[in-house]
């Protein structure tokens, strides 16, 4: 049984209702498996954590939490031999959902005991890695807010969205996807290396996280009619089809803004700014799911 590591965000899901530590150990340790559990302190430790680990020759390095440790556990891993595994304890779960690793604590346990390794890509925005999407716009903003509201959950998100749904205009935006101009209004501009952001919410539903482009949605515009269009399609898995959002694949891309526009990797908001440099790094992380 592969030599594993557990990073465990305390504040991440139900674990700060619970004792995650012991459940860790009631479920993991009855196979007598060679594991440890560290836990973060702060914002980015769970990459110091999980670069350690990986030095120390951890074989499995498994995120315990959200998408936001989920993404710093994978950007410890980049250029080491150790693999991501994920047990997902976030409110979106959108990697984890899309590698059909289970949600009940349980169940992902026993996967992660004797895994299958494989090797995924790798997005990058402006430096910043991201394992399942990235992008500009109100998916951004909508991350900003999120972040400032108190509280976690589904619940949360949809009610910030309805509110800021009001409030946001979108940017003008030069766009070159893999050589191709395209001058538009920027109110969503992902790009997926994944399919969903999380809870079932497809943003691009045909998109491999091992064929080595990303899959970039564009939509211009979000009037009502459409965005009841889009959010119906994404719920269903049929975006691409409802022709309510625009498609491209490439393996990289550069954005200029004619304002600062926010920007976020993998749901957690990085700031605005006005020029993106957007690549894939092919088959760059080993996951074990």
């Amino acid at each position: 049984m592969p030599k594993t590591c557990f990073i465990l965000n305390p504040t991440a899901g139900p674990s700060h209702r619970r004792d995650m530590a012991t459940l860790i150990a009631r479920h993991f340790g009855v196979l007598e498996a060679d594991y440890e559990i560290r836990l973060t302190q702060y914002a980015g430790h769970a990459v110091e954590l999980a670069k350690a680990a990986a030095a120390e020759g951890f074989r499995i390095v498994a995120a315990v939490g959200g998408d936001g440790t989920v993404n710093e556990v994978g950007c410890g891993l980049l250029g080491t031999d150790a693999a991501l595994g994920i047990i997902p304890q976030g409110s979106g779960n959108g990697l984890a959902r899309h590698l059909k690793v289970p949600l009940g604590l349980a169940a992902a346990l026993r996967r992660l005991a004797t895994p299958t390794f494989s090797r995924m890509d790798v997005g990058m925005m402006n430096g910043h890695p991201f394992f399942c999407t990235a992008g500009l716009g109100f998916d951004a903003h909508v991350s900003q807010h999120f972040a400032q509201a108190g509280s976690r959950g589904l619940s949360t998100y949809l009610r910030v969205t309805l509110r800021e749904y009001r409030r946001y205009r979108p940017v003008p935006v030069q766009a070159n996807l893999n050589g191709q101009e395209v001058a538009t209004d920027c109110y969503v501009l992902a790009f997926a290396n994944a399919s969903q952001y999380g809870n079932n919410a497809y943003i691009a539903p045909l998109a491999d996280l091992r064929d080595g482009l990303l899959d970039v949605c564009l939509i211009d515009a979000l009037p009502v009619g459409r965005a009841m269009r889009v959010s119906l399609a994404m719920a269903l898995g049929n975006l691409p089809q409802s022709k309510a959002a625009e498609y491209f694949r490439v393996p990289r891309g550069r954005v200029v803004a004619q304002a600062p526009i926010g920007f976020h990797v993998d749901g957690d908001y990085l700031g605005h700014a006005t020029e993106f440099a957007v690549e894939l790094l092919p088959l760059a992380l080993a996951v074990a799911v």
